[in-house]
């Protein structure tokens, strides 16, 4: 007889897979939850450091060219305009919004974007105070953003060796001309002559390095020619626009414009700046065709507040300036509530639930050209 025992199935229980598919899930879900959680903290730090970054960038530009404002040469436009017939524009009594180089800064303020309103970013409310001159609404600006306008002449300069005996053609050293050409600049067509006495701004062409041919119709008196060598420079003039417009990738980006004479052109600067504010610090002395400035700047407005005059925006000589920027991407969890809102300048901008990261950046910039005394 056999008596061979049956031999045991070796195996898990229902209960023992149970348990273990149990452990598992929460393995798994728990390296889903770091996994997302480091996505998460990754996305928030690229937001924080793009917005950073194109914000210093943005600031860069701003800061730079708006310290340029009243540059006319030894002496800033104050002076020149204290004294009748120093400056002269050669472009009429009237001369095109982008030539009017008696006006070296003014700003247009986005409606209801005064301090302490709340501008609800997506829907931003429609025009400008003061209205906006068809040049400058031909470039497209995007609605609840202010636009800063600068003229003066550029940073660098060359020293003029020779005046025809007409005023009509000027030269310089071939090997200084790259100043005239610095800032990406290839073929400038409005100009500036100036020393510490007078300063003439012109358009002309340049039929060689070296050489600038005046306009037809346009001639330099033979002032210039009797000053010490070296004193009289030949300058770039830069006619721009600062304001924020969809760049070209469809995000908000920081635009500038420059005036060629017959229209502006623009190129794309910074992108992910998405609101720009100004706000404008005057001089305390009202009437600066009756004295000069104090150097005192007790008046800080908006462009909307000022009288829209040239000898008011002479009084200007200092601006405090304000960007929003944003991530380019989705950087941070949907928060509609008022702890996502930002402020700029008093501005409070309320966010779309976007995702995106946005940041407020702010600084103070004085004109240096027109510091008292200079």
């Amino acid at each position: 007889m056999n008596t061979t025992r049956p031999r045991r199935i070796a195996g898990l229980s229902l209960i023992e897979v149970m348990i273990a598919l149990l452990i598992g899930s929460l393995l798994v879900l728990g390296l889903v939850q770091v996994f997302s959680a480091s996505r998460t903290a990754y996305q928030l730090s690229e937001g924080m450091s793009r917005t950073q970054e194109n914000a210093r960038f943005a600031m860069d530009y701003l800061q730079r060219d708006i310290r340029m404002a009243g540059h006319y040469g030894c002496v800033n436009d104050q002076s020149h305009l204290q004294t009748p017939g120093s400056l002269v524009t050669h472009f009429g009594a009237t001369p095109a919004f982008g030539l009017d180089f008696g006006v070296s800064i003014q700003g247009y303020d986005a409606s209801a974007t005064a301090p302490a309103a709340t501008v609800n970013l997506g829907s931003e409310a429609a025009g400008w105070s003061p209205a906006l001159p068809a040049v400058i609404t031909n470039l497209g600006p995007r609605p609840g953003s202010d636009i800063l306008v600068l003229r003066y002449l550029y940073s660098e300069g060359a020293p003029v060796t020779g005046i025809s005996g007409t005023g009509d053609q000027i030269t310089v050293p071939a090997g200084r001309w790259d100043a005239l050409t610095a800032g990406g600049v290839a073929n400038p067509v409005l100009f500036g002559v100036a020393d510490c006495s007078y300063a003439d701004i012109f358009p002309g062409t340049v039929p060689g390095a070296g050489t600038v041919s005046l306009s037809a119709g346009f001639g330099l008196a033979r002032r210039y020619t009797a000053q010490p060598a070296g004193q009289t420079v030949l300058y770039r003039a830069e006619s721009l626009v600062y304001y924020i417009g969809n760049g070209a990738s469809g995000e908000p980006a920081l635009f500038r414009a420059r005036f060629n004479g017959a229209a502006y052109t623009t190129e794309e600067l910074v992108e992910g700046i998405e609101n720009l504010q100004l706000l404008f610090g005057r001089d305390r002395v009202v009437d600066l065709t009756a004295q000069p400035p104090s150097g005192y700047i007790d008046n800080l407005n908006p462009a909307s507040a000022l009288p829209n005059t040239a000898n008011d925006w002479r009084r200007v000589g200092m601006v405090e300036v304000g960007l929003l920027a944003r991530s380019p991407n989705p950087a941070a969890a949907a928060d509609p509530t008022a702890a996502s809102r930002v402020q700029s300048l008093g501005v409070t901008f309320a966010p779309p639930a976007d995702t995106r990261y946005r940041a407020g950046y702010e600084a103070s910039v004085a004109l240096r050209n027109r510091l008292y005394g200079n």
